[in-house]
């Protein structure tokens, strides 16, 4: 079936599905007014640790809040993984690529990118809420060529689910990690050691994650039209790339501050103590 053909799964039951971890991280989305059903977008934002939780809770409460179901570009090892890669591909992900991203952008479809990819899953003590984009501009590219707005947003609250024992740096200079990086199989694998993911801990010595309230925040559209023909220019490639960055680190430092108090309500106060 060609990408471009996609029905998302019904809000019932993408509530039946995610209705435990709904209740437990307890999302809140704000700004849906910035999203409109007549003119599809790219959305750019984030990427929580591990990339597993925040992303299916940001997907169901902006599809409950707009109507709006944006095609998720992944990496390509989540396509390899059997039984993972059509799950993902359930849920509207397709490989995230050049082609793929054109052919869903020259079909008006909403469209979802997290340039720090796996890399930012790969999250390093030091990088709780931080965008770890390094030179991506891609996403900027593709948004002008096909004259696409883009929504930026901020994920809150998964980086604090788990706290990080041993990062991607730990076992990049570990003796261990040194020796495995030597097979060239291995460090393809884990290019270099940046797909290293984090050895962590959740609710006290457990692998539960913490129960952290998720706040999503959309940003106002970006337009590109002021770069529109120039999608060969690395400057205004940048350009873009920039403002969209800024936009999301400001949304995070204010869902951080007003995130707060909502960590010290109720019961999660006892599962949240430093």
């Amino acid at each position: 079936m060609s990408i471009k053909h996609f029905s998302p799964p019904s809000l019932a039951t993408m509530d039946r599905l995610l209705a435990l971890p709904r209740r437990y991280f307890a999302p809140r989305l704000f700004g849906a007014e910035h999203v409109s059903l007549q003119r599809p977008a790219l959305f750019v934002g984030n990427h929580g640790l591990y990339g597993l939780i925040d992303s299916p809770l940001f997907l169901l409460e902006l599809y409950r809040a707009t109507g709006v179901f944006p095609r998720a570009l992944g990496d390509r090892l989540h396509f390899r993984v059997p039984g993972w890669g059509a799950l993902v591909k359930y849920w509207g992900a397709v490989e995230g690529n050049p082609d793929n991203c054109t052919a869903l952008m020259q079909s008006g479809q909403p469209v979802l990118v997290f340039p720090g990819g796996s890399r930012e899953v790969a999250m390093r003590k030091d990088e709780v809420h931080k965008l770890v984009w390094k030179n991506r501009t891609g996403f900027a590219r593709l948004a002008i060529e096909h004259g696409y707005d883009i929504i930026p947003f901020a994920s809150a609250g998964c980086d604090q689910a788990y706290r990080v024992l041993i990062d991607g740096s730990d076992f990049q200079q570990s003796r261990l990690g040194r020796t495995l990086l030597k097979s060239s199989r291995v460090d393809k694998l884990l290019r270099g050691g940046d797909m290293f993911m984090p050895l962590s801990r959740g609710v006290g010595p457990t692998l539960v994650p913490r129960p952290e309230p998720l706040w999503f925040q959309l940003g106002a559209p970006i337009s590109t039209a002021p770069w529109a023909g120039k999608q060969g220019d690395a400057d205004a490639r940048w350009a873009v790339r920039e403002i969209v960055a800024e936009s999301i680190e400001s949304m995070l430092l204010s869902l951080n501050q007003e995130r707060s108090e909502a960590r010290q309500q109720g019961w999660r106060r006892w599962l949240l103590k430093p």
